[in-house]
């Protein structure tokens, strides 16, 4: 039976990866895989991370099953952690939590239940989105729809086009969101923004699906939660796909949480069941060592301000080599305007250069990025900024 089966392509960004790392040239430069770097080229460890490691190796007395829907206090910690103790939908009880492998895994649980409640509805994503959400999401069975979002000649936002689709978006509809730090092009909704589509979403019954995956690197935590909290003020349903893999250095431990906002407590706990019924489908149990890291940081106070001060440096990080890479690449003369880059927010921006540009950045100078041109802003450092700019100016 099996030799029918055809090896399939490597992942685009993974294979990316992986000829980097073959690559002998000492000057080589990875822009591709979705991961923080430091200055060295590292993907640190939180300090606030290996304490809690130390906290957990004395708490944990048993390595038995944990509950399907995961730690308790690990939930209701992530629910504050995001709204709020004041938040109405946290005082009137209508968020539940579930922990999941990672974000993807959060979007994948949290399709499933959509797709059991209103099977084959239509799941709006932004033009572009990161290449896993249409796989990801549309294998469920939700039919995928687009609305735009990214302008390639302005290397801003469709805005007025973007709302002008969703106004096809109606009851029974999802609408999927990036909470902020958008990937892959950075750009995110200004705080009007989110309260016109909250707006929208309460007019036309569309259930918005928010997906945070990177919450703290982009203003900061409070900054990055505005969408998520007024849309929340705004509908009676909604759903949150949460990733701990950036924020808390937690890549390798898949640790998420899908969160689910009802009309009421019954609801959200009925919508709750359904996610813990599919995920025992689907793998059974979370795993529980990444979140019991989550857990103790978020409810210890001196662990948590620690962690919040890594957290901004790596945000502070990010935002300064945004402007200190923009301003390289304007002071050799590019030709085209690259200040847009400081405007964005997180990880990720598009250089809207060519294949063929981009191919040459490989070649001549070892320089990985997708065939999207989008960059991961914190792959450049100090020690490449000067190499990684004169390289993109030769190719312009």
């Amino acid at each position: 039976m099996l030799e029918s089966l055809e090896k399939m392509a490597a992942d685009p960004i993974l294979g990316l990866t992986a000829a980097y790392n073959q690559d002998q040239n000492p000057n080589k430069v990875d822009l591709g895989a979705g991961v923080y770097k430091d200055e060295n080229g590292n993907t640190p460890v939180f300090a606030a991370i290996k304490n809690a490691e130390t906290v957990w190796q004395q708490e944990e007395t048993t390595k038995a099953y944990i509950a399907q829907s995961g730690f308790a206090d690990f939930n209701s910690s992530m629910i504050k952690h995001i709204f709020g103790e004041s938040h109405a939908a946290v005082k009137n009880e209508r968020l539940k939590s579930v922990m999941a492998p990672g974000g993807s895994g959060s979007l994948r649980v949290g399709a499933e239940m959509l797709n059991r409640a209103n099977e084959g509805a239509a799941l709006w994503v932004s033009t572009p989105t990161w290449g896993n959400h249409i796989p990801l999401l549309g294998s469920t069975g939700l039919q995928i729809q687009e609305y735009p979002y990214y302008d390639s000649d302005t290397h801003g936002l469709l805005f007025d086009a973007m709302m002008e689709s969703l106004k096809n978006a109606g009851r029974g509809d999802i609408v999927l969101l990036h909470g902020c730090c958008h990937n892959p092009t950075g750009v995110d909704l200004s705080k009007t923004q989110w309260d016109a589509v909250a707006d929208l979403a309460q007019q036309n019954g569309f259930l918005p699906f928010v997906d945070t995956a990177y919450h703290g690197l982009g203003e900061g935590l409070e900054e990055d939660s505005y969408g998520i909290r007024k849309m929340a003020d705004s509908v009676d349903e909604m759903l949150i796909a949460y990733s701990c893999s950036k924020n808390f250095g937690l890549y390798r431990e898949r640790t998420g949480a899908i969160i689910v906002l009802g009309k009421n407590t019954e609801a959200a706990e009925a919508s709750s069941s359904h996610i813990t019924n599919i995920a025992r489908q689907m793998y059974s149990l979370p795993p529980a060592y990444g979140a019991a890291l989550v857990k103790i940081i978020l409810q210890d106070a001196k662990l948590y301000q620690n962690w919040k001060l890594e957290l901004d440096e790596m945000r502070e990080r990010i935002n300064g080599l945004r402007v200190t890479f923009a301003d390289a690449l304007n002071e050799r003369g590019a030709g085209t305007d690259f200040s847009f880059i400081k405007n964005q927010y997180g990880m990720f921006s598009f250089l809207g250069i060519s294949k063929e540009q981009i191919q040459r950045l490989r070649d001549e100078y070892s320089i990985y990025l997708v065939g999207s041109s989008r960059i991961n802003v914190a792959g450049i450092s100090q020690k490449n900024i000067a190499y990684l700019s004169d390289a993109i100016v030769s190719v312009l």
